[in-house]
């Protein structure tokens, strides 16, 4: 029956990836939103009694699925990014400049607020800091509606992402999900390890240097020789990009997350990593655009069908240990601790200023998306410490997933267009929900 039960969820999740984007296309409702709802409203009903709900008894499902919908919208975001980044070139990374700034003061900020929060609320100091890590990064599956609509192909010359907002906020989503990782194995570590003296200096070493290292490493690797492949090698057979064979993409992704994961580096940053440089060889080549509709279709597929199962759960009881300092926290970070630690990392000095207007700070600060990323760290946390799995946790994780599917989904069409219009605003809003 469970099976059955799934197959159905997964059936009606195709469906309403197909009719939502066009059907929503005016109004102020992500399919997000609609996927909650719908949920929710099963959930009332006797139909999902045979699915498996309970987090704590289908952690490591709920951890592979979430997993594997973060994978593929990383590989569409390094697909869909138009602006090149070279190490070689200073004048590459200054235009990277307010992707830093986000990454590198926003992130911190977030994680340090929120974990201080929870500590003073009374969590136990490892799930406050694992709650900060799991809530801070803005999440690449759920902000398709503040990202960039796909790669720029067909052209004669070197392309370059032109929407600064979009282009901000789609650069951190690729790469924050890597990048919070080892404030998860933080907590981990705080939870297993004791104090930190006992692991400071190896979570220094291995986990926020060496694994971030292994895993850029193992994503170049992979790009430049999948790259070498389908546009360059010798055998025309294996020039699949000739070919237009898309599913390239699935292949890649598995690839460098694979080979990131055997190496010991961070599997999320190499697959981000992987798609940019994919994505720098043949840059106007029409093959970009064929892959980036693969992972973006697999995406939306993957997410809806995570959103309309949280949706179920919510109804029978993933909330029933939330209180008052869940709610506060949520609601704390969306409205205040992201605006404004987003605020101070694009305030306009220092070196390599952003390139985003006052208005676009604003939005850019806003939009700080919290979506299936968050469910998947929680779930594999919970794994290595069962101090880090709490009801309180989920509720608490859940409770602001929902509030900013809510608050942002709501507010992203409208906002978007007040802050740039653009020539056709019709058209910017056709791009594709998750």
């Amino acid at each position: 029956m469970t099976a059955d039960l799934v197959y159905l969820v997964a059936g009606g999740s195709l469906l309403l990836a197909i009719v939502l984007p066009a059907l929503l296309d005016r109004w102020a409702i992500s399919a997000p939103m609609v996927l909650v709802a719908v949920g929710i409203g099963l959930g009332f009903t006797s139909l999902p009694d045979g699915m498996p709900l309970d987090p704590q008894a289908n952690r490591a499902a709920i951890e592979h699925v979430t997993e594997l919908a973060v994978l593929v919208a990383l590989m569409g975001v390094g697909l869909a990014l138009d602006r090149p980044l070279s190490f070689r070139d200073r004048g590459s990374w200054r235009k990277w400049s307010s992707t830093w700034r986000l990454l590198g003061i926003t992130m911190p900020l977030c994680i340090g607020a929120i974990a201080l929060l929870a500590w003073g609320a009374g969590v136990a100091p490892a799930a406050a800091l694992l709650l900060g890590a799991v809530l801070a990064p803005t999440d690449p599956v759920l902000a398709s509606d503040v990202q960039v609509a796909g790669p720029q192909t067909g052209e004669d010359e070197e392309v370059d992402e032109s929407d600064e907002l979009r282009f901000a906020l789609t650069s951190e989503a690729g790469l924050n999900d890597g990048l919070a990782f080892p404030f998860v194995y933080a907590a981990i570590l705080l939870a297993t390890e004791g104090a930190v003296h006992h692991w400071a200096l190896e979570w220094v070493g291995f986990y926020l240097v060496g694994k971030i290292v292994l895993g850029v490493l193992a994503g170049i690797v992979v790009g430049r020789v999948l790259a070498y492949v389908a546009f360059r090698s010798a055998s025309p057979s294996l020039r699949v990009a000739e070919r237009g064979e898309s599913l390239l993409a699935l292949a890649a992704l598995i690839s460098a997350y694979g080979v990131a994961e055997v190496i010991g580096g961070y599997g999320f940053l190499a697959v981000f990593v992987c798609a940019m440089t994919f994505r720098s060889a043949e840059r106007a080549h029409d093959y970009h655009a064929a892959m980036h509709q693969v992972a973006e279709r697999l995406e939306r597929l993957l997410t809806l069908f995570v959103l309309l199962v949280l949706g179920i759960a919510l109804s029978r009881g993933l909330l029933a240990s939330l209180d008052w300092r869940g709610v506060a926290i949520g609601l704390g970070l969306i409205l205040v601790v992201r605006p404004v630690a987003g605020l101070v990392a694009l305030s306009p000095m220092g070196p390599w200023e952003s390139q985003l207007t006052g208005r676009q700070r604003w939005a850019a600060a806003f939009f700080g998306v919290r979506g299936v990323g968050s469910i998947y760290y929680l779930a594999y946390a919970s794994g290595e410490s069962a101090e880090l799995g709490t009801d309180w946790l989920w509720s608490t994780v859940a409770f602001t997933i929902v509030a900013s599917v809510l608050v942002h989904g709501a507010l992203a069409s409208p906002l978007m267009r007040l802050v740039d219009p653009g020539p056709d605003p019709d058209s910017e809003l056709s791009r594709t929900a998750p």
